[in-house]
């Protein structure tokens, strides 16, 4: 199936909480380009770790799950992957599985978090985007995650409040959309319904982009539904462009093998594998 990428750069003035300077692009006319998507309706999971082979061919047979959620790269990616080859990634697709690329890049300045954590320079936010989301198209393409995938960027949750602080978290995320995007990737955004979703469903209302073209949201209210999403309004990522991860850190076990998951129900692009 081919779809129109759904993003256009737009250009406004910011009305959050104070205007960001040098943060969006001038306007420009949407590209015609169309790129091969893989779309899925159901439901998904995520794991810290890539699942072993054993366990996977297990859940795609016992469990409820089609989708599954893979941390791919990032400088704060919490686990390490020994599992996470190309091997892998052609295995679980033939399995039938459908995949869901998290990149856990650099966090918001604001974020609290252990010594370790590494955070975006909001004097760099842009060009540090950029830099991210290209480390994230080599690895992917490195996996055999083929153009026209989609590549969720993990933002995870942040006080909201500070003007700074949200400044620089859209600069990275227009640098990451902008460098995603004319690599012939989709991209996706994942974030806490009360933080970075928040933010980016403002500078929507705001007229602002470019922004992402999937987002994954974080609402554990244990409700599997796309249609409703705190902060988004009915029209807002409305076309095939949502996750919403409904509830966290469950142990659950299929044909014998058990896994500690966050739940997912997903309506949007995910990966295309390349053999």
């Amino acid at each position: 199936m081919r779809l129109p990428r759904p993003a256009a750069i737009l250009a406004a003035i910011l009305v959050l909480l104070v205007p960001p300077v040098g943060m969006f692009a001038a306007a420009q006319p949407a590209s015609a380009d169309e790129l091969p998507v893989n779309l899925f309706t159901g439901r998904g999971f995520d794991a810290c770790a890539a699942p072993s082979l054993t366990t996977m061919r297990r859940w795609a047979r016992h469990s409820p799950y089609g989708a599954a959620g893979i941390y791919f790269g990032g400088i704060n990616r919490a686990c390490a992957q020994p599992r996470l080859t190309p091997d892998w990634v052609a295995s679980v697709d033939r399995m039938g599985w459908r995949l869901l690329p998290l990149y856990a890049g650099l966090q918001a300045p604001c974020r609290k978090g252990g010594h370790r954590l590494r955070r975006i320079d909001p004097a760099q936010a842009r060009d540090q985007g950029r830099d991210q989301a290209a480390d994230a198209v080599s690895r992917a393409d490195a996996l055999g995650l083929d153009q026209g995938s989609a590549l969720y960027l993990d933002m995870e949750n942040y006080p909201r409040g500070n003007a700074r602080c949200t400044r620089a978290v859209l600069d990275f995320v227009v640098g990451w959309t902008v460098e995603i995007q004319d690599s012939g990737y989709w991209a996706g955004f994942y974030s806490s319904a009360d933080s970075g979703i928040a933010d980016l469903a403002a500078a929507r209302r705001a007229g602002l982009g470019p922004l992402p073209d999937a987002l994954w949201y974080a609402h554990w209210n244990g409700r599997a539904r796309t249609s409703k999403a705190k902060h988004l309004s009915p029209q807002a990522w409305s076309d095939h462009q949502r996750v919403h991860q409904y509830r966290g850190n469950v142990r659950e076990s299929y044909g014998g093998a058990a896994l500690t998951v966050d739940r997912n129900a997903v309506d949007s692009a995910v990966a295309v594998v390349r053999y």
